[in-house]
């Protein structure tokens, strides 16, 4: 590797160069970045054979309320198993891939974006939630990726949304059942604004009012078993009825609209461009992001209404990037795939990967927190 420059795209653009991408990416690193960024990428045809979101769900919650505990320990073990599949192939393709920076993007986005198998009943779904609600919108609009996250069966089973109940629904007077504010304040503090953000406790408790409806079809009693089903659904009966106020606007009652319409001002609110744009330079640049830097891409990304490909693009102008080739901590599942890349070994087995990241406390899709792996050196 003769030039700086290369060993910075590979290791910060990439995931660690394979032996044959050295003299390729030497010839031009530019072309080579600007050729990953495509918004038609496909999801991976050797990912896409993998069971869906909404049957692995459907499955759990049919044996779930099928009272057979024979049923439920199949289920569990022929799910494990799936898990196991698709992580072993989601490392293959990575350690292959000849787009390692929409690779990169694919980590970073499905840690900004968190679910965790430490809530059991969603761990062999997380595989598939990554490939419907983050692959398919890496270069595409944050817009189109917030949405597709926040209504994916699996994110709202993790943050608690599905068991969240208006006060004054129809469900929540007869019932008692009550709001569950931890969907709302994760989006505004981790995905959106963040915790400087300028939102205050009334926002979080308004928009959790009006995301209140949105669950799946596992939400169903013993008696309504037949109608199980894993996708996203959208109950009046729980939503809470009235306009809501959140960052100062008041949205009407319109149902499913409602979160919505909440959701896309967000994306255009000026502290989620600075919050996704500081968080962007932090993972490419520096562990204290320049703010230089931090500019540059917030600008992007306000410009553009949050095109993914234009705010991509703009990292590779930024040069406080191209300053210093080891400012960096590779994670312990970056070093995984870099180390196997290197080395041309791309028939993985799970104890490759299973050994190695337990080792060094980084299982696949195992975050501690809906605030994901932490990217500071220090950790």
């Amino acid at each position: 590797m003769n030039s700086i420059e290369t060993f910075i795209a590979l290791n910060r653009f990439g995931l660690g160069a394979r032996t044959d991408e050295i003299a390729l990416v030497e010839r031009s690193p530019r072309s080579w970045f600007e050729r990953q960024i495509d918004p038609r990428t496909p999801v991976p045809a050797v990912l896409s054979r993998f069971p869906g979101s909404a049957e692995i769900l459907k499955d759990y919650y049919a044996a779930r309320l099928s009272g057979s505990r024979e049923l439920r320990k199949e289920i569990r073990k022929r799910q494990q198993r799936g898990f196991i599949e698709e992580t072993v192939a989601r490392a293959r393709y990575m350690v292959v891939s000849e787009t390692p920076f929409a690779e990169r993007m694919v980590l970073f986005w499905s840690n900004h974006f968190t679910v965790s198998r430490t809530k059991a009943n969603i761990g062999p779904a997380i595989p598939a939630y990554e490939r419907e609600a983050i692959r398919p919108h890496l270069f595409g609009r944050f817009e189109d990726m917030l949405l597709a996250v926040v209504g994916h069966p699996v994110m709202l089973s993790y943050l608690d949304n599905s068991v969240s109940v208006g006060p004054r629904s129809k469900a929540g007077r007869r019932r008692g059942r009550s709001l569950n504010e931890n969907l709302a304040r994760e989006v505004l503090e981790l995905h959106t604004l963040g915790v400087n953000g300028g939102y205050t406790q009334s926002d979080v408790t308004e928009f959790a009012k009006a995301l209140t409806g949105w669950t799946h079809g596992g939400m169903v009693g013993k008696k309504q078993r037949h109608k199980v089903h894993g996708r996203f659904v959208f109950r009046n009966i729980i939503h809470e009825p009235g306009a809501k106020t959140v960052m100062g606007k008041t949205y009407r009652q319109n149902g499913v609209k409602e979160a919505q319409a909440i959701l896309r001002d967000l994306v255009h609110h000026p502290a989620t461009a600075r919050f996704i744009a500081t968080k962007l330079v932090r993972h490419f640049v520096a562990d204290e992001p320049p703010l230089a830097a931090v500019r540059a891409v917030a600008d992007t990304f306000r410009r553009t209404g949050g095109d993914l490909a234009a705010v991509s693009r703009s990292l590779y102008t930024l040069n406080a990037l191209w300053r210093e080739p080891l400012p960096k901590v590779k994670t312990p599942y970056e070093l995984v795939i870099s180390t196997y890349r290197a080395l041309g070994i791309s028939d993985l087995k799970a104890r490759h990967l299973r050994s190695p990241l337990t080792s060094m406390g980084q299982e696949p899709f195992r975050a501690p927190s809906p605030q994901g792996w932490p990217e500071q050196a220090s950790h």
